[in-house]
């Protein structure tokens, strides 16, 4: 793969980095930081930027740290980067993602911050991800000192937006990315930081009270007040301090950007590239951009107060993909820039496309007709990863050729484009539709299928029928009475060129991104009621130019590599069995961060199945392994999580065990069995 080329400033002259701040709380924990800032900044005070992250500051993002942060404090700024409690060498320990408790400590954090010799009083906070997901919240609750946000790849709303569940179906990411969190929440901290006759009981301490947070998530599959705490789509007018909303379209956290543009009253901006889940200045598919000057920019206006127009910028500067034939990992995607001065837009307007026969067609009336259909449960297999995290290694994340899937789908197609479609937004479809079974999930995909009949997914949505009404709220269905649903599929900026054709793809399975239904279900569509409501750009006359500068970044961190990393995805089909095994594996390597002496190794092994006529066949199991070694430091961690089901409950059991000089130092067995709630 090619690595984005970035200009290098070397600013380590003209900045100060302090390896180990301790930041004390009211309660008496004291938290971790490093923080990078101007040499000058004792005389010259400046403002603050925080990002606040439980990913380790001192070895885990500690290479992206060094080229942001030193970019940074030679830019002007002090770079706080803050352990969350109970993470790297914070003391306390993570209770669960986003709790109050984490909030409060981030309110502390900036009013610390604010205080210092060497802050101004103003504060900014940065973050993408959970940094992006706090960023908002912490907004939310308006301390004094947070002057702007910079939110990347987050989301407003935890139930329907996040890892756990899209249009109410259960996402795999949610085991996934709980069993990573299980692990992060079981790492040891650095006995450099903490101190050698200290750093075993710290350990100790969080290995006994560390969460099986897929458990505690599945514990909660309605949206309740456990999801609505933290979704700042609950009251948007508390967020009064600037915004600037990112993310990619090859991530998962999308529509963030839009639904914050649309309803914050405070200056906000959003920015949406071709990217994975990246930074952009990092980002891939390419081109990044010079992202470290867009947030300088932002930074001088709301943290210094130099008038330089940011206000002014379009509402929303996006990226407009050209078409492409689906591949695995694209290194650069072709396509431009455009500046929507205002969003909601008045250029885009939604045009109703209806069925009939089997033909898609721009019309606002559809032909009454039924079609039935089942999908093998490995339908889905084409779909790619719900959220491109680790694009720019070797990984193949991204969707593939959907006819595998169309397959197993009932699909409708228009007749070749007479004129290009230059789609802008959010896509809606309405459906009606008929379910055998109590339960049942639907998959929708808008593909672009090109004169040679390739095809190439444009973008999807999923609903859990039982959730047609409401997510806090979910109903069984009645066997064969007929519902009016919409599925809001993900938001997009994609030219569809005349010649080429629209699909409209529908399909009762979605693995495995998605967990299936309990029971095998067949769907009736009724044409009659069906359409789609696809959101075109219909002139360009008043849209904005964007331009962006060259890719920066401030110093590299010095890596020595003893072993390479590698990276691979397969699908391994038994023919005997009728079973589907989607098998990923990630090694980081072997590896030493030079500055600070220690050496890693970090291992992931995922493996989920599913049988095509069982439903209930369906398993998944993630195997971690994170290896610290330093001097007579050695540390070990090893987790598995496994999760299975059955028509009525979802069965998970976990293990963790830590090793300390290769020695077992401690071992625990989880076991949870979970009801399944309309699931």
């Amino acid at each position: 793969m090619n690595d984005v080329v970035s200009k290098i400033r070397n600013y380590r002259r003209r900045i100060e980095n302090r390896e180990l701040v301790w930041i004390p709380l009211t309660d008496g924990r004291r938290l971790a930081a490093r923080i990078v800032l101007p040499k000058t900044a004792g005389k010259k005070p400046v403002p603050a930027i925080l990002e606040y992250i439980p990913y380790r500051r001192r070895d885990g993002t500690r290479a992206r740290d060094e080229g942001t942060m030193s970019w940074f404090a030679g830019n002007g700024y002090a770079y706080a980067r803050v352990d969350i409690s109970g993470s790297g060498d914070s003391q306390g320990l993570i209770e669960d993602e986003y709790v109050k408790r984490e909030q409060d400590d981030a309110i502390e954090i900036i009013a610390w911050l604010s205080q210092q010799p060497w802050c101004s009083g103003s504060v900014g906070m940065i973050g993408i991800s959970w940094g992006g997901f706090n960023g908002l919240q912490v907004a939310a609750r308006q301390p004094p000192a947070l002057k702007a946000v910079i939110s990347l790849c987050s989301t407003v709303d935890r139930y329907h937006d996040d890892v756990h569940f899209m249009g109410g179906c259960l996402l795999n990411d949610n085991l996934d990315w709980g069993a990573a969190f299980f692990t992060y929440g079981s790492l040891p901290p650095d006995p450099e930081m903490v101190g050698k006759r200290k750093w075993r009981s710290m350990w100790r301490h969080r290995l006994e009270n560390v969460e099986l947070y897929p458990g505690l998530w599945l514990a909660h599959q309605r949206r309740d007040a456990f999801w609505r705490h933290g979704s700042v789509i609950e009251n948007y007018a508390a967020i009064k301090t600037p915004v600037l909303a990112v993310s990619g379209w090859a991530d998962g956290y999308t529509a963030a950007v839009f639904r914050l543009v649309e309803n914050l009253r405070s200056p906000c901006k959003g920015l949406v590239g071709p990217w994975g889940h990246k930074y952009p200045h990092q980002g891939v598919p390419g081109p990044a951009i010079g992202f470290l000057q867009e947030c300088k920019h932002w930074w001088d206006r709301w943290l210094k107060g130099v008038p330089n127009g940011v206000e002014d910028l379009p509402d929303m500067r996006l990226y407009l993909q050209s078409p492409a034939r689906a591949k695995p990992h694209f290194d650069q995607r072709a396509g431009r820039w455009v500046g929507i001065k205002r969003w909601p837009a008045s250029e885009v307007k939604p045009v109703r496309f209806s069925i009939k026969g089997n033909t898609l067609v721009k019309s606002a009336q559809s032909q009454a007709a039924l079609h039935t259909f089942t999908s093998p449960q490995s339908t889905g297999t084409a779909g790619g990863e719900w959220c491109a995290y680790s694009l720019g290694k070797v990984a193949p994340e991204l969707p593939l050729d959907q006819r595998e899937d169309d397959a197993g789908s009932l699909v409708f197609d228009t007749l070749p484009l007479k004129s290009d479609l230059k789609i802008v937004g959010r896509t809606l479809v309405r459906l009606r539709i008929a379910a055998n079974k109590p339960q049942a999930l639907i998959a929708v995909r808008l593909s672009d299928v090109h004169p040679d009949g390739a095809v190439s997914r444009i973008t999807y949505g999923l609903l859990n029928l039982s959730h047609r009404v409401s997510h806090a709220r979910p109903s069984r269905l009645k066997r064969g009475e007929f519902y009016d649903v919409t599925v809001e599929l993900n938001e997009i900026a994609q030219l569809v060129p005349a010649g080429h054709r629209l699909r409209l793809a529908l399909s009762t399975s979605y693995w495995p991104m998605a967990w299936p239904s309990p029971e095998n279900a067949t769907l009736t569509l009724d044409t009659g009621g069906t359409s789609l409501s696809l959101p075109l750009l219909s002139h360009e006359k008043d849209l904005m130019p964007v331009e962006f500068e060259e890719v920066e970044q401030g110093s590299t961190l010095s890596i020595s590599i003893a072993e390479p990393g590698q990276e691979s995805r397969l699908f391994v089909r038994d023919l005997a069995a009728e079973r589907t095994d989607y098998v990923a594996t990630r090694d980081d390597g072997d590896y030493v961060i030079d500055d600070i002496g220690t050496r890693l190794r970090i291992r992931k092994h995922k493996k989920y199945s599913v049988t095509d006529e069982q439903p209930t066949s369906s398993e998944a199991s993630i195997d971690w392994r994170f290896s610290y070694q330093r001097g007579d430091w050695d540390a070990t961690v090893l987790t598995s999580t496994k999760m299975r089901c059955d028509k009525d409950n979802f069965y998970l059991t976990a293990t963790v065990t830590a090793l300390d000089k290769g020695k077992p130092f401690y071992k625990r067995k989880i076991n949870k069995t979970l009801p399944r709630d309309n699931i």
